[in-house]
């Protein structure tokens, strides 16, 4: 970029690099927009209970068959500046709801398109930021006043079950989505946070997503000798350590001068003592399992198994972190710090043993009960793709209960909210004059992107769908919306997450502003 010629003979002054490029005017609005519908219509087929896959390939030979907008966002190699906006409003969505993405970035892209064709004819970017940020607080309202705030169990099943429709987990159905309801219930009665963060997930690597199922505890994956090791299988106490079982080693090397047998026997036997000394501690704290994160010597593994204690060495520290959090145990620095207030309690622990293809498999499952503080999925299925989308499927309907329990309040799905926003505020514009009218209709066409990309995905023709749609409303009832074989209908157990739609909103809203306002592009790569 230079300063031009003032007429006066003076050279210009150059200040960045004769490669930069520089884009203004029209052309800016031309790259926003153009980067904005490009990222919507990668996403729009992924869209919905008839929503198709993409298939995810990298250089490095990984790949993954995947709808979930936040996972196709996350894997694309993005350069244009514009389309790393859409990125980083994908990560927000994710981060606070969960769930939403698509629908998110779908709206995003329709506003971003209809501001295009508005700019075009002259309208000024700051009355397309006004009108946009006044449509945003009609639709909040009209979103606050279809919001139902009775939410019971039928309703947070039906919320989960809306959150894995058109995902390869919706084959779980309904008995799915009760587990999960019950997952939540399970970690709210315990008195902790209901986050989807204390739930874990685990892969069987064998039979089907059918036999999914709800373990009130944890799943330990370690290699254990099933013969060897003692079964629990009634009510215990349990102990968890943070430190090793064995005869701590000095830091210093040392020699130790033995002139006398006795002396070698009285070695032996003093460090025989100390092995005692620790195993007595164990017994006497009253405790049926022991879990540490360290090491455990041979002597203290064999006597426990021997008086049916059961101790698992050398757990990672997220491990033995789950097992405090699920049993009420205290994690113990030190042996000499045991105490019974420290103590946690299980109903069982037992080995569950597997043959696989590649070989014999062993983990240890253990039942705490309804007071469980954690508790854990064990996800049937394989060792492939589909089981990591069945994951990714489940965890998003847990983001969405752990919304609508935190924000007790729900919309009814298959775009009945939309439509009856957007006919709100094309009401609204008729009292509106001068051009921000204009951008209040274009917001409003943006919302009906929502029920005509369920339409389109179904197989139905969105302008028929959408006047369809509309006649409903304001002839019938305002429940109608678009049902998953894409006809006209009233909607009933198709239930989202208020405070998901309501984030997705005024995200968008607030990335399309932010380009809006951008009236020169400046690139050094001279793209």
């Amino acid at each position: 970029m230079a300063q031009q010629d003032d007429g006066s003979g003076r050279a210009p002054v150059v200040i960045v690099r004769p490669t930069t490029s520089v884009t203004s005017g029209v052309a800016v609005t031309q790259k926003l927009v153009g980067a904005a519908v490009a990222f919507g219509d990668i996403l729009r087929r992924t869209f919905g209970p008839n929503g198709l896959d993409k298939m995810m390939y990298k250089t490095n030979g990984e790949n993954a068959i995947t709808n979930d907008g936040a996972k196709i966002v996350a894997d694309l190699l993005v350069k244009h500046p514009a389309a790393k906006a859409f990125v980083q409003l994908a990560e927000s969505q994710e981060n606070a709801c969960g769930d939403g993405v698509t629908g998110c970035l779908l709206f995003a892209s329709e506003l971003m398109k209809e501001a295009g064709r508005l700019l075009e004819r002259g309208v000024h970017p700051l009355v397309l930021v006004e009108a946009y940020q006044d449509s945003i607080m009609q639709t909040l309202e009209i979103l606050e006043r279809y919001s139902m705030d009775d939410v019971g169990q039928n309703s947070l099943q039906s919320v989960a079950k809306t959150s894995m429709v058109g995902k390869s987990a919706e084959a779980g159905g309904d008995d799915l989505a009760e587990l999960l309801v019950e997952c939540m219930a399970t970690i709210q009665a315990s008195g902790r946070p209901v986050r989807a963060e204390n739930i874990r997930m685990v892969k069987r690597g064998h039979d089907s997503l059918k036999e999914t199922r709800l373990i009130k505890g944890v799943i330990i994956d370690k290699k254990f000798d099933s013969e060897r090791t003692p079964k629990i299988s009634e009510a215990s106490k349990v102990l968890a350590l943070t430190c090793p079982l064995t005869i701590q080693k000095t830091k210093r090397d040392a020699e130790v001068e033995i002139e006398r047998p006795e002396q070698m026997v009285a070695f032996f036997d003093a460090e025989e003592r100390l092995i005692q000394s620790k195993i007595d501690i164990i017994i006497d704290s009253g405790a049926g399992v022991v879990f540490t994160s360290k090491e455990v010597d041979d002597r203290i593994q064999h006597a426990c198994n021997d008086i049916g204690i059961l101790l698992v060495g050398m757990m990672e520290d997220d491990g033995i972190e789950d097992i405090a959090a699920a049993t009420g145990a205290s994690l113990i620095n030190h042996l000499g710090d045991v105490s019974s207030d420290g103590l946690g309690s299980v109903q069982s622990a037992l080995v569950d043993v597997s043959e696989r293809e590649d070989g014999r498999s062993t983990r240890l499952i253990v039942e705490v009960g309804k007071n469980s503080g954690l508790v854990t999925i064990d996800v049937g299925g394989g060792q492939g793709a589909a089981v990591e989308e069945y994951v990714r499927a489940m965890y998003d309907a847990l983001r969405s209960l752990e919304s609508v329990i935190e924000h007790p309040a729900t919309l009814l799905g298959g775009g009945a909210f939309h439509i009856a926003a957007a006919l709100h505020l094309r009401e609204w514009a008729e009292s509106i004059s001068g051009r921000q009218r204009l951008a209040v209709e274009g917001f409003a066409r943006a919302l009906e992107t929502i029920p005509s990309t369920l339409a389109l995905n179904a197989g139905e023709d969105q302008i028929d769908a959408l006047l369809q749609l509309r006649a409903a409303h304001r002839n019938q009832s305002s429940r109608f919306g678009v049902c998953k074989d894409g006809s006209i209908g009233e909607i009933e157990d198709v239930l989202l997450s208020s405070f998901t739609i309501s984030h997705a909103l005024q995200a968008a809203v607030e990335t399309t502003c932010g380009l809006l306002r951008v009236d020169q592009v400046i690139s050094s790569r001279g793209d």
